[in-house]
């Protein structure tokens, strides 16, 4: 039987409102108010029912039960307030997978807002890591045995982040490795890798001194490898790289077809020793990038895969009885940026014009990133330098006060004074009190300034880049409530040089007066989340 492991990225940027909690009409999604109930009646609730026939019966397949996934904390959230019952299967199939998995469930973490991580300073990253263990202990019951890395997005500093935190083991993908080097005297390296292996060194068997450069075509995707933390510890964690030409045929090409043609690929890709096929691909492409592709993945998982010798199972299972034998050393990418699965150029997709994209027209660039990026730092930096200043005043620690206050945003109804209570370096008043949730929930705003999605697609005027730049408008908003000094003027003047493809908008200061400061006149709840 050759293990097979199906993984399911599933992602919504956050869309609400900051200023109301409501998320607006989004006309592209049409006939739907918005993408996220778009996308949730074409792929979230399918997965969670699909009905398939099998001998002429209807059988009713919760995907999610039968692939490892991760779901987005902020889509989670909605997902929980919205559509409860499609929230509720997915818990349940994670609760299903551990019984059959020997106690590891399907689901695994996901960085909070899908920042990219190898681009957060030191601060954020760690509150992404935490906030988004802390959202999946509160959903599914249970510590995460691995996290999901924004686009893959990662470097030396971000995987020793995640060992530091008590993972487990990460998904990434083929262009990630840089070299490996055996560990075992005989190491189970099937395939190709095993004749580079002889290749380049003469040797059936690597002597755990030397290295081989492997890369996107070299790397042997059907075993873990061991990642060891930079400082000398010998702590580690676990490495899976997925099957690039699966995954790509499943999301771009025909694949999903039907189940017979996606078990097909499957088998062209087996290795002749019992071993792993791991293929990473967005959970969206089951249903909403590929219609009905939801039955197909069902009755592949229930009905076809089974019938050729192909054994779901999942990455904690699959670590118990495979212990990596391999280490593996990443590609940090340019200048120790990091290394993703959808850049080529590593991370430049969310920083500077690097010719990656999706939409726009020809002749369009996306020279608009770097100011973006560079008038929410000035933001970002200036806001924590007040933040940091109210340590012994509101705060014994902020920052920790600050990965802590996720519980507010996960229980509005959890206590607040408590939570100060317990953060506070004495008693607070009444007037303190409410400053303080104003200092957090200004910080979480600009935590959000960074969703991946504002640096994505084509053009500064998409209604992503113009959802992050609400979350800085939010943020404005708040340090003037805070009777802070106003960074607006500053903010806007290196927004402006973000030049927007369409004449219509001019530059991202134009777009943030026209289509970011009214929504705050049209406010209807003024209230902090966490306040």
């Amino acid at each position: 039987m050759t293990s097979l492991i199906i993984h399911g990225h599933f992602y919504q940027p956050p869309r609400e409102n900051p200023w109301t909690g409501i998320i607006d009409p989004e006309p592209s999604a049409r006939p739907f108010h918005d993408w996220n109930e778009r996308i949730q009646a074409e792929c979230y609730e399918p997965n969670s029912a699909a009905r398939i026939l099998v001998d002429g019966a209807e059988r009713i397949v919760n995907n999610y039960a039968h692939i490892s996934f991760d779901f987005g904390p902020t889509l989670l959230s909605w997902l929980q307030k919205s559509h409860r019952e499609t929230y509720l299967r997915i818990i349940a199939a994670d609760q299903e997978s551990a019984g059959k998995h020997a106690g590891h469930g399907n689901a695994i973490a996901q960085a909070y807002n899908h920042a990219i991580l190898p681009l957060c300073n030191e601060r954020d990253r760690c509150t992404q890591v935490r906030w988004g263990i802390e959202d999946f202990r509160y959903r599914f019951g249970r510590e995460p045995e691995s996290m999901w890395l924004p686009e893959t997005a990662c470097n030396d500093d971000v995987l020793g982040l995640l060992i530091d935190e008590g993972l487990r083991f990460v998904i990434l993908a083929p262009q990630q490795a840089e070299r490996v080097r055996c560990t075992s005297r005989i190491p189970a390296c099937p395939g190709e890798m095993k004749e580079e292996v002889a290749g380049q060194t003469g040797k059936s068997v690597l002597p755990e001194s030397e290295w081989l450069n492997v890369g996107r075509d070299k790397i042997d995707t059907s075993i873990a490898y061991s990642y060891f933390h930079r400082d000398g510890s010998r702590r580690s964690i676990a490495v899976f790289f997925y099957d690039q030409e699966l995954a790509h045929g499943i999301a771009f090409e025909q694949a999903l077809s039907s189940s017979g043609e996606l078990v097909n690929r499957f088998e062209q890709r087996r290795v002749p020793a019992a071993g792993l096929l791991n293929i990473a691909t967005d959970g969206e492409t089951y249903g909403h990038h590929h219609k009905f592709g939801d039955i197909c993945l069902a009755y592949a998982l229930a009905v076809d895969g089974p019938a050729r010798g192909f054994s779901l199972t999942n990455y904690g299972e699959y670590l118990d009885q495979y212990p990596p034998e391999w280490e593996v050393e990443i590609n940090n990418g340019l200048a120790g940026e990091g290394s993703s699965w959808s850049c080529v150029h590593g991370v430049s997709r969310w920083i500077r014009d690097c010719g990656c994209h999706t939409g726009g027209e020809p002749g369009w660039n996306q020279a608009w990133r770097t100011p973006l990026r560079a008038a929410l730092d000035f933001l970002r930096d200036e806001m924590a330098i007040y933040f940091e200043g109210t340590r012994g005043e509101l705060f014994t620690d902020p920052w920790v006060a600050r990965d802590d206050a996720v519980s507010l945003v996960l229980d509005e109804f959890k206590s607040r004074e408590e939570f100060l209570y317990a953060h506070a370096p004495r008693s607070l008043s009444r007037e303190q009190q409410q400053r303080a949730l104003l200092f957090l929930e200004l910080q979480r705003s600009a935590l959000l300034m960074y969703t991946s999605c504002g640096w994505f697609f084509s053009d500064i005027s998409g209604i992503e880049p113009i959802q992050i730049l609400k979350y800085a408008g939010r943020a404005l908003d708040l340090m003037n409530q805070l009777g802070l000094p106003s960074l607006r003027a500053q903010f806007l003047k290196i927004l402006a040089e973000a030049k927007s493809n369409r004449p219509e908008f001019g530059n991202g200061a134009n777009i943030f007066r026209q289509l970011v400061e009214p929504l705050q006149a049209r406010t209807i709840n003024d209230e902090a989340v966490v306040g």
